[in-house]
């Protein structure tokens, strides 16, 4: 996951809504948002899947957790033998355990730089940490974006998917309208002015080609591989009606398929399959 905005009761009737792009090289095997168990005798989970490491980069648990990752672009600090960062999202969905003792063991894990969002509908908490946290930063309500530096850092696409963000909450009541206004700009694929692009130490060509919302980088065979939007409406005490939508983008930048579910009552109610359609 490269980019992620989120609405903390920003909304009266949406008190949760994120929009998050996934980055990633074409080639790297990869199954669509569905339902999976991360390891025997754990909770379900509704999550993509690496097929390459294991794990997943934003996922819903069975127990009401939510978890979103990100990576940190600091090439200094990166190892190739490093432990996949997608079996912690994995982890914090499936696990009953809280993020104060949970986040100091991934950070001792050693994986590459990352960003780890969760949250938990059952009890409304919601903390952002990274690789060099030594403990769990509490989100405050409001609307929240984050990339691959630390949270609300503004570079430019930040900003932009923070800003479309809240104007569909200002603009959208109903749960599939604010899904698909958000869809829409999670392909933005305009590129910042160069005065306006962070610099990470990847060099000037690089930071053009990753400063898109949507990215499409043809000739290394990198970009987005797909855009998932969460809305959830509390219904009742510790309830929710989460809408969950995933579309999924081939090579050359054209959607692919997307992937809906509905979750009423959630959690404690059943699993509600996913439905799969064309996007073209």
């Amino acid at each position: 996951m490269c980019l992620i905005g989120l609405a903390l009761n920003a909304h009266p009737r949406h008190a949760v809504v994120l929009a998050a792009n996934r980055d990633e090289f074409h080639d790297r095997p990869t199954a669509g948002l569905d339902w999976w168990r991360p390891a025997k005798g754990q909770v379900d989970v509704l999550a993509g899947r690496d097929l390459s490491a294991g794990g997943t980069w934003l996922g819903l648990g069975t127990q009401g957790r939510i978890g979103l990752l990100t990576n940190v672009r600091d090439p200094k600090r990166h190892r190739p033998d490093a432990p996949s960062r997608g079996a912690l999202v994995a982890e914090w969905l499936a696990s009953a355990g809280d993020a104060q003792a949970l986040l100091p063991g991934w950070v001792r894990r050693g994986c590459n730089p990352f960003n780890l969002i969760g949250g938990d509908l059952a009890t409304g908490q919601w903390w952002w940490g990274d690789d060099r946290s030594a403990a769990p930063q509490p989100l405050s309500d409001g609307v929240h974006a984050l990339s691959n530096a630390s949270l609300d850092v503004p570079w430019p696409k930040v900003l932009r998917v923070r800003d479309a963000l809240a104007a569909a909450l200002g603009i959208s009541a109903d749960a599939k309208a604010l899904a698909a206004s958000l869809l829409d700009a999670l392909s933005d694929r305009s590129v910042p002015p160069d005065g306006d692009l962070p610099d990470t130490g990847i060099g000037l060509a690089r930071e053009r080609a990753l400063a898109p919302v949507f990215i499409h980088a043809a000739a290394s065979r990198y970009g987005t591989r797909s855009s998932t939007v969460l809305v959830g409406e509390r219904t009742l005490a510790n309830r929710w009606l989460l809408t969950v939508v995933e579309r999924r983008y081939d090579a050359s930048g054209r959607p692919l398929e997307e992937r809906m579910v509905q979750l009423a009552g959630w959690p404690g109610a059943a699993r509600a399959p996913v439905q799969v359609r064309p996007a073209y």
